[in-house]
């Protein structure tokens, strides 16, 4: 879900270090390290990825599903390894670890059961003119997909566009984050153990930091799906442009929380509360912003308070969150509450205080100012601002007003419909906090500064695939030669005839 596996200021090719260390963010242990690919080893996965692209073209829908389905089952059989390297690496405990593993199952196997039944030919009426022709909407695979993955959902992420991308018959060569880089290469090798008869090109990890992202970007690859922040998107979707490259940007969000007066108020405090601050706040789809209309204001600070009383982030069994992965990303938590706090909001929840690097306890923000860099900008951490309004009419105006674009949550007995169609997001949870992203059929992605292209649901299948379209002339018809030099006067005065006769209005 995001926060970019590039980092803005890495996609040009600057010098690095010769390896790359994961460690753990809560103590800075090493968990593992791997080589920084230069862009003639990128280049060389690439060219292996294009190698093995007719064989795994080949093998059919039914054969892929099955090494998708394989490699499913290996990463299942492995789930307490799974779950103990993504806690390392990333940080969030390790039942959070394992509900990632979950969803990205679920996406594997929906993929791999349904490419077939979304990307199979299908004929479409030829129209009157064109009766003596058959035609046929075709789907073919793209070739070798680039996929740059976020270190926030090292698993779910990747496996709604590699595991799509395999599906639909492409290779996929795939750049986890430097962050969780064990992570994405566990998830690969997964991949090969479970299908040792595969071809190595299929499926392959490249590891390095952002010079590693832009090779990818300029590799020989028909394809990018980038997970991250909107800056690199930006500049990914440059890299790409020179050979116009089509791309996939799931970017970052500023996502919003509607109370309604007619909400559950206890259930939206409870989506508040986990929205905002599991994963330590570092989800795209994360709530970051709550209007709540003022006749259940009072009720439902009091339910916030409770809800997250006792919450607070950690590495020990107590803790419901872990450290911030990122190191930076903790002194853009530090500088948007200090921006609020300078800008008239209140701290009804924790505050500045609350940042002990590497962790940062719960902060609830009240009516900060719509301008400031809490509301404006993607924070990425365990915060919430909460304002009120008078209705519901104004909740929807301001959730609006931002320039990102992803999604939102709804609560409202009555009208949560009516009011999720009135956003403008790429998805909305309504009564309930992130259930679009457990849904494989439901497509994922957003508008604006959020990006474009969808992952997930046979929106997320054709993604990854070429439409090609097919006319087949089933049998002449004598003297109906529209489409040649050999047309006569006659038969286009009898055309001329039919056709104002079909197109009058009277």
């Amino acid at each position: 879900m995001t926060k970019a596996a590039v980092e803005p200021k890495t996609l040009a090719a600057v010098e690095t270090p010769a390896s790359l260390r994961s460690t753990n963010p809560a103590n800075g242990d090493l968990v593992a390290e791997f080589p920084v690919l230069a862009a003639a080893e990128v280049d060389a996965a690439v060219a292996a990825a294009r190698a093995a692209t007719t064989s795994w073209e080949e093998q059919g829908f039914a054969a892929r599903g099955e090494c998708l389905l394989r490699w499913a089952g290996y990463l299942s059989d492995h789930a307490d390894e799974v779950s103990d390297l993504v806690h390392r690496e990333n940080g969030k405990p390790r039942e959070d670890a394992y509900l990632e593993l979950i969803l990205a199952l679920e996406h594997i196997r929906w993929s791999a059961k349904t490419a077939e039944s979304v990307l199979k030919a299908r004929s479409v009426r030829p129209g009157l003119l064109m009766a003596n022709f058959a035609a046929t909407i075709e789907y073919r695979p793209m070739g070798v997909v680039g996929v740059i993955g976020p270190w926030n959902y090292p698993l779910y992420t990747p496996a709604g566009s590699a595991g799509y991308a395999l599906a639909a018959g492409n290779t996929v060569v795939f750049k986890p984050s430097e962050y969780t880089t064990a992570a994405g290469v566990y998830f690969v090798e997964a991949f090969a153990k479970a299908n040792p008869d595969v071809p190595a090109g299929v499926f392959t990890a490249i590891t390095g930091f952002g010079a590693t992202g832009a090779a990818l970007c300029a590799a020989r690859v028909d394809k990018v799906a980038f997970t991250g922040s909107t800056a690199t998107g930006k500049k990914i979707m440059a890299a790409c442009a020179p050979r116009l490259v089509p791309v996939i940007l799931e970017c970052g969000g500023k996502d919003v929380l509607i109370v309604a007066d007619d909400a559950n108020v206890k259930a939206a405090a409870k989506a508040a509360a986990f929205g905002g601050m599991s994963n330590s706040g570092q989800t795209c789809v994360g709530v970051e912003r709550v209007y709540v209309v003022d006749s259940v204001r009072e009720r439902f600070l009091s339910a916030l308070a409770k809800e997250l009383d006792g919450i607070h982030a950690g590495s020990d069994d107590s803790a419901a969150y872990g450290p911030m992965t990122m190191p930076s990303q903790i002194e853009v938590v530090r500088r948007h509450v200090a921006d609020a706090l300078a800008h008239g909001g209140k701290a009804f929840i924790g505050g500045l205080d609350s940042i002990r690097a590497p962790y940062v306890d719960p902060i609830v923000l009240l009516d900060t100012d719509e301008a400031s860099a809490a509301v404006r900008e993607e924070t990425f951490g365990p915060t919430l601002t909460v304002r009120s309004v008078p209705d519901v009419d104004e909740a929807i105006r301001l959730a609006n007003a931002s320039d990102y674009g992803l999604a939102s949550t709804v609560f409202s007995r009555r009208n949560g419909p009516a009011i999720a169609r009135r956003l403008r997001v790429g998805a909305t949870s309504i009564n309930a906090p992130l259930a679009f992203g457990a849904i494989p059929t439901l497509p994922f992605g957003g508008i604006g500064d959020s990006g474009f292209g969808r992952i997930h649901g046979a929106e997320g299948l054709r993604e990854f695939a070429r439409v090609q379209s097919i006319a087949r002339q089933r049998f002449a018809i004598p003297g109906v030669a529209l489409l040649s030099f050999g047309r006569s006067a006659r038969l286009m005065g009898v055309v001329r005839r039919f056709i104002t006769a079909r197109h009058r209005r009277a």
